[in-house]
């Protein structure tokens, strides 16, 4: 795969090639992959050295090397759900009930697992798995897959600069009683445990928005966009309002666990402007059955 740019600006008359790429995002993990691995550099179809000074009116041309798939990573032919692709990105719609990547709990048979035979099958030129975001294995939603490094790195910085707008659907215990609130709490790991987080105030920053989607007598749909990152966020920044997502066992959720049989979380879309085509990309996702069915079974019994 070959990427181009043309040196425009007054400001880049002389630059060092290194400079420039730098100044278009190019990390220096890339450059080593683009370096050792068999890609190249050139200046108006010349081989180039990142020393190379550049003139406006240059063209700079970036082959990014071939990507083997990772023996480490079993494949796995069940189907998955594509919400969006291109040459760069492959988003899908994650199951509730499928963890994202493998563990020694789940050592196959996960999305990346899947996501690795979808690559196989379509025999792409690059065969590893790029994966830029995870869910928790019973979160369901939108995931975000790198079809390259390149792809991968600006997936990256997007997110550092939070330029990817997350969106969840979730159902929380009790009557949440702002329409709309940020939940600004840090978070950090609980003591004793490996999976468990908990509002710590030594934690790290952490930003949930939230705007109520439905009222019912004893429970609240809301729309939530996380600001932040974090392990477990949503469940964590809900559980310490005392308004745990519903079928949320972890954080506090015992009673209401038998209408669905996991947390009541969904990530239903997201928004970022393309790195490579400069374009406003919305990838969504609908909710899935089981959120469907919780939603008419607390209405038939909790409806106000």
């Amino acid at each position: 795969m070959e990427i181009k740019w043309t040196v425009e600006d007054q400001e880049d008359e002389n630059i060092l090639l290194k400079n420039f790429l730098k100044k278009h995002h190019i990390s220096k993990r890339v450059l080593t992959k683009v370096k050792y691995r068999g890609g190249s550099l050139k200046v108006n179809g010349r081989h180039v050295r990142v020393r190379e000074e550049l003139r406006r009116g240059d063209i700079v041309a970036m082959t990014i090397p071939q990507e083997t798939g990772s023996e480490n990573l079993s494949s796995s032919r069940t189907a998955i759900n594509v919400l969006y692709e291109d040459e760069h990105y492959l988003f899908i719609n994650k199951p509730s009930g499928v963890a994202s990547v493998p563990s020694s709990v789940h050592p196959s048979h996960t999305i990346a697992n899947r996501v690795k035979g979808y690559i196989e099958q379509n025999d792409y030129y690059h065969q590893t798995v790029h994966i830029v975001s995870r869910l928790d294995r019973d979160t369901s939603g939108v995931m975000i897959f790198a079809k390259h490094t390149l792809a991968h790195s600006f997936m990256d910085r997007l997110l550092k600069e939070k330029k990817i707008y997350k969106e969840y659907v979730a159902y929380v215990k009790g009557n949440l009683q702002k329409d709309h609130d940020l939940i600004n709490q840090p978070i950090g790991r609980e003591e004793g445990s490996i999976i468990k987080r908990r509002v710590d105030k030594a934690g790290k920053p952490s930003l949930t928005e939230y705007w109520i989607a439905g009222r019912f007598l004893e429970a609240t749909k809301v729309n939530v966009q996380l600001h932040t990152g974090r392990t477990h966020q949503i469940r964590v920044h809900f559980a310490h309002l005392n308004h745990a997502l519903l079928g949320d066992t972890l954080y506090g959720d015992q009673e209401e666990s038998h209408l669905i049989g996991r947390q009541a979380l969904h990530c239903s879309c997201i928004k970022f402007i393309h790195p490579f085509k400069h374009q406003k990309v919305i990838v969504q996702a609908d909710l899935p059955e089981d959120m469907i069915s919780l939603e008419q079974k607390i209405k038939d019994r909790l409806d106000v």
